[in-house]
């Protein structure tokens, strides 16, 4: 067995708040830990549905006085399981969130899959496991 393992994915974000109150609210992950750096000018907010090293977690990073950031074309998307993939879509709705892509099958199989929008533009795929 090895003793490397996946820890977490870093973005970083324009509005912090905004982004936590996504990932927790939106999409039901927790806020595991945060930490300030003045001297560093920037702010750590660690989210998942559960801590290291049971799973890996998104490292939302603000930078103090920077809204938004290019996204780049390398970057592709976060994925989430989720038990009912339009339940998922239907509450990032009712909460004011944008789906990019309603649930449905994958073009060629026959997972069923959705998209969703962070605050910042980071596409999360949701995809429907029992």
């Amino acid at each position: 067995m090895s003793s490397q393992m996946y820890l977490h994915t870093m973005i970083r974000v324009g509005d912090l708040e905004k982004s936590v109150a996504f990932y927790t609210k939106m999409l039901g992950m927790k806020e595991l830990r945060r930490s300030d750096v003045p001297d560093g000018k920037y702010t750590l907010v660690f989210v998942g549905y559960a801590a290291n090293p049971d799973q890996a977690v998104i490292e939302l990073t603000y930078n103090y006085g920077v809204d938004k950031y290019e996204i780049g074309t390398g970057f592709g998307h976060l994925a989430i399981s989720v038990p009912d993939a339009a339940a998922a879509c239907a509450a990032v709705k009712a909460a004011g969130g944008k789906v990019t892509r309603e649930a449905g099958p994958v073009k060629f199989g026959t997972t069923v899959i959705a998209f969703v929008e962070d605050p910042d533009g980071y596409k999360i795929e949701l995809i429907e496991r029992h």
